[in-house]
């Protein structure tokens, strides 16, 4: 990398960069608004006044309840031009959910949205709280003991900013420094309760500057992204990269999947990036046919994409593998193009600044090429840390971070994922990686599968599958599924139990990830018919 073309290492200092060089180009799209560089500029200028005004300032916690929107892109570069650190919050919390996160993360602000697709936020936030949040500030709950104000409406927040002048808000982001906390996202929580992790402005910025190199990511590109911007995904590979890359980010929350293709037809995104499955609606629409997205060149996206820019086989081209405590993606790839059957599934290599070490999970010895291990990360762009717990608690005495994940390595240094640590399952004195067996049906069926190990007095533990089966699929037989799955996976891994389930039946978490413990009860509660 040129130093000399580095970017500035903390947000005030980027946005005000972007804001001169790119001012009237597109930001964000959304499906009924656009917010130019300018626009965030003014904008976030207008509510980082009204926040200092309040009492805000750096180091104080300023919770986001928004979806991806202007208003969010708009409350966190304010957040983060003062010092503030933001709480990005899902909008897919429970009252109980979004209560432990305002605790958790000792927010003192919250700003949320007042409705999102039906959903009254209000009511959320008041039962998050156990009390109203429609009094005057300050609010005082137990429940919440360090939230003192809730803004539904930043209108009177902006108000209050007239009493700041610019010279003391540019005085304020001078003081902002790349080593100041900037963000705490919290992990999805799909096998303990979410942590909240630390990222600093010139770590997350300098990482995510290495991930738009290794992707091409820059100036002239049109993103559209269906990540969260609550999740690290979102709001570092997606939002921050966009900043960094002064491009334009498209993002839909439309219900209606002709909504969402109207919009891609409109904005014409040159790469996609996110969940694929969550998009596979869109190309069901009956519209699809007819839509021209022809201007899509790159990403993962696979249902949406043109045939000349999807690939035969996903599991022939590169994964990618991101954490939210390594700042969005630590695996990746530069090459883009379909790899060979002996790199099918292959997570590639480190992404620019991270070390890897694969060890054995109960000695920390390192293991050889071949032999599956946990993956061990180091960077200087790592996180700081769990938000409330000590540094020790997280990573070794020289800095190692223990992610739990499974991988081996081959000979030539690229990386394949087998499962979780905890995920791994004991049948009869052996070894089951779950990943193996969903993509075993995967590739039987063309069906998606979750696979679990369901305790059993005999084997300890029995390989159990449930299928994931599209509405108007019809589901394989248990017989012709063992039959297939017979020959391609040793016998011990074919599963014993076997659940056909609707997609809406399949048990979610509110981050979307799978609810290990309801799909144990969905098969504790099952017919016995499909046993052996």
């Amino acid at each position: 990398m040129d130093h000399a073309l580095e970017p500035p290492a903390t947000v005030p200092a980027l946005l005000a960069a972007r804001a001169a060089a790119r001012g009237e180009h597109p930001l964000l799209v959304g499906d009924d608004e656009t917010l130019t560089y300018a626009e965030a500029d003014r904008r976030s200028s207008a509510l980082a006044k009204g926040l200092l005004a309040l009492g805000a300032g750096k180091g104080a916690h300023i919770g986001l309840l928004h979806p991806n929107s202007a208003n969010f892109v708009v409350a966190w570069l304010a957040a983060a031009r003062i010092g503030a650190v933001t709480i990005p919050l899902s909008t897919f919390s429970t009252s109980a959910e979004l209560g432990a996160l305002l605790r958790g993360a000792d927010v003192e602000t919250l700003l949320a949205t007042p409705t999102y697709r039906g959903r009254d936020y209000a009511t959320t936030v008041e039962q998050a709280v156990a009390g109203s949040v429609s009094a005057p500030p300050p609010l005082r709950s137990p429940e919440a003991p360090f939230l003192r104000r809730v803004a539904f409406d930043t209108t009177p927040i902006v108000d209050a900013g007239v009493a700041i002048s610019d010279e003391m808000l540019a005085a304020v982001e001078a003081a902002v420094r790349p080593s100041d906390r900037l963000v705490i996202v919290h992990t999805s929580g799909s096998t303990s309760a979410p942590k909240g992790v630390i990222h600093q402005h010139g770590p997350l910025i300098r990482h995510v500057t290495n991930l738009n190199e290794l992707r091409r990511y820059d100036a002239d590109e049109v993103l559209f992204s269906n990540s969260p911007f609550f999740w690290i995904g979102g709001f570092a590979y997606s939002l921050l990269g966009t900043l960094l890359a002064g491009a334009t980010l498209v993002c839909s929350g439309a219900t209606a999947a002709a909504d969402t293709l109207d919009l891609l037809e409109r904005t014409q995104p040159t790469m996609v990036n996110g969940f694929a499955a969550t998009v596979a609606h869109l190309a069901q629409d009956p519209t699809f046919p007819g839509r021209d997205l022809s201007s899509i060149r790159r990403g993962n996206l696979w249902p949406i994409m043109p045939a000349s820019s999807r690939p035969a086989d996903p599991e022939l081209r590169y994964n990618m593998l991101g954490m939210t405590e390594a700042g969005s993606v630590c695996l990746a790839s530069d090459d883009e193009g379909d790899q060979p059957e002996h790199r099918r599934g292959s997570f590639g290599k480190p992404a620019p600044g991270f070390q890897t070490r694969i060890v054995d999970p109960d000695t920390g010895a390192d293991l050889p090429a071949g032999e599956v291990g946990e993956l061990w990360l180091r960077s200087p762009s790592m996180m700081e840390g769990y938000y409330g717990r000590e540094r020790s608690d997280t990573f070794t005495p020289d800095g190692w971070y223990r992610t739990g994940d499974l991988f081996h390595v081959d000979a030539d240094g690229f990386h394949y994922f087998t499962g979780r640590h905890g995920d791994m399952i004991k049948t009869a004195g052996a070894n089951v990686a779950p990943r193996e067996v969903e993509a075993a049906i995967a590739d039987a069926t063309g069906l998606a599968a979750h696979v679990i190990g369901l305790d059993d007095p005999q084997r300890g533990q029995l390989v159990a599958a449930a299928v994931r089966v599209p509405p108007g699929q019809e589901a394989p037989t248990v017989d012709a599924l063992r039959t297939a799955l017979r020959e391609r996976l040793s016998a011990y891994k074919v599963p014993r139990r076997f659940l056909f389930l609707p997609d809406a039946d399949v048990p979610m978490l509110s981050s979307g990830k799978l609810d290990s413990r309801a799909l144990r009860d969905r098969f504790a509660r099952a017919s016995a018919e499909d046993r052996p």
